[in-house]
């Protein structure tokens, strides 16, 4: 595909790194030229310095002949009007936007095809907030990604002593939870992925992915850890779009307070939450985290426009006697620095909303698309179209379905019923189809499994 990319910041520069590998033809476009530089040093693309939304800047990108325009500069007119001239002037096929504020989110109808033509209109902060929810209802898993709308989850957890499992072999699941079908996707062993068997052994630390109905989730999680009780007190530290978002998804069912520093922004979350307490104040002030019992809560949640105060601030609450800490990291080479020890999940806004993305650009009828462990492997939903003659899988097993090197089938939904994938499973048309890969360089073989010849009408 040719695909042109307004900006060049972390969700532009990381969307770019993953689909460089995959033979399209990426243009990336920014205002800033040291910026543009050092990714050209990096990656194996083209850059143009300019004004994203200049129709000469498109022009001099190749927007003529482009399949798609990823627009995710920092200012949402910028994305909107790009959108606006590359229909206008060039009818590009496929248009995405990164949107941010809540007012143009509100109001849907801005971008019909005959106002402001965007195709797909992308927010980060929703994709995060849904994200980090997830988590909350999850104690215990560092990710949680929902397939055929939440009937099939992906869970990630960190093996550790204590759970039945650990130390035995994969095969003596079946017969710990003979009335729960799962299936391990792949295992990270310090780092490394390990294509999972009957025959392999749980290790502590193991990563471990596994795929199940959503109602079974905890039954698993209990073989490879203990379970941990649920949370009920939580504090939110940042009260910008996140952090409101969070706090209303998360009020309804448990205790939660939110710090917000800047007095103004305080009093807007005062009126707009119902049951949450805000507090006005430094999320770093040890005394405020001390008079507020931060000992007594089971979650900090820091998701500040910081890195490094959101990072300090979990840091404090832990040392003063919260159960567990999550914190939003912007910059992805801090996140394998320090998840995992005092803090306890680092989360990438920019994977999450990569994701999202991908979803999009992905060919082959796929419907979602989950960036995992920072982009080293993917997990894709894809829907079997076609019949017996038009589709590569259709009709056959998954045992004779021929994948490329590092990828499986985990599972399939068909209609309500979630099917754990065995090799005799024959795939129907319809069906939603959830792989995981480990090599991403194989990823247009997957796509071609699901796209339907050109007999298909």
């Amino acid at each position: 595909m040719k695909i042109i990319i307004l900006g060049a910041g972390q969700v532009g520069t990381s969307l770019a790194l993953s689909l460089e590998g995959e033979n399209n033809d990426i243009t990336l476009i920014d205002s800033d030229p040291k910026r543009l530089r050092y990714i050209q040093d990096h990656l194996d693309l083209r850059t143009i310095v300019g004004h994203a939304a200049y129709p000469d800047v498109l022009a001099n990108a190749g927007i003529d002949d482009s399949d798609m325009l990823v627009a995710v500069t920092s200012s949402d007119e910028v994305n909107m009007i790009a959108c606006q001239i590359a229909h206008t002037l060039y009818q590009t096929p496929s248009k995405i936007a990164r949107i941010r504020a809540g007012n143009y989110l509100s109001n849907e109808k801005l971008f019909a095809h005959q106002h402001i033509p965007v195709d797909v209109v992308i927010s980060p902060e929703r994709l995060v907030t849904e994200y980090i929810e997830r988590l909350v209802d999850n104690p215990g898993a560092f990710q949680v990604l929902d397939f055929a709308k939440g009937l099939l989850r992906l869970v990630a957890v960190k093996a550790y002593y204590g759970g039945p499992l650990v130390g035995n072999a994969l095969s003596e699941l079946k017969q710990h939870l003979p009335n729960v079908e799962t299936r391990v996707a792949a295992i990270f062993r310090r780092g490394k992925p390990i294509v999972p068997t009957g025959h392999t052994i749980i290790e502590a630390d193991d990563e471990v992915f596994f795929l199940a109905a959503r109602k079974h989730i905890r039954s698993v999680m209990s073989e490879l850890q203990r379970l941990e009780k649920k949370y009920q007190r939580v504090i939110i530290a940042g009260g910008g779009n996140i952090g409101e978002g969070l706090a209303k998804k998360l009020e309804k069912k448990m205790l939660v307070k939110i710090i917000e520093r800047n007095p103004q922004r305080a009093e807007e979350l005062a009126h707009n939450l119902e049951d949450t307490l805000v507090l006005q104040g430094d999320v770093s002030d040890e005394d405020l985290l001390t008079d507020e019992n931060i000992n007594e809560f089971d979650l900090f949640i820091a998701v500040t426009n910081d890195d490094e105060a959101n990072i300090m601030s979990a840091l404090l609450a832990k040392r003063l006697g919260v159960r567990k800490t999550m914190v939003l990291i912007n910059r992805t080479a801090y996140v394998d620095l320090i998840q995992g020890h005092e803090i306890d999940i680092a989360i990438s806004p920019q994977q999450v909303t990569i994701g999202s993305l991908l979803t999009h650009i992905r060919r082959g009828h796929v419907s979602s698309v989950y960036s995992l462990r920072r982009g080293a492997a993917e997990a894709i939903e894809a829907i079997a179209k076609g019949n017996e003659q038009t589709s590569s899988v259709i009709g056959r097993t998954i045992g004779e379905i021929a994948l490329p090197p590092g990828t499986s089938i985990g599972a399939i939904v068909r209609d309500e019923q979630v099917i754990i994938a065995h090799d005799n499973v024959i795939i129907r048309e319809n069906d939603h189809v959830v792989l995981f890969m480990v090599d991403k360089g194989y990823i247009r073989d997957v796509e071609r499994l699901f796209q339907v010849n050109v007999t298909y009408f």
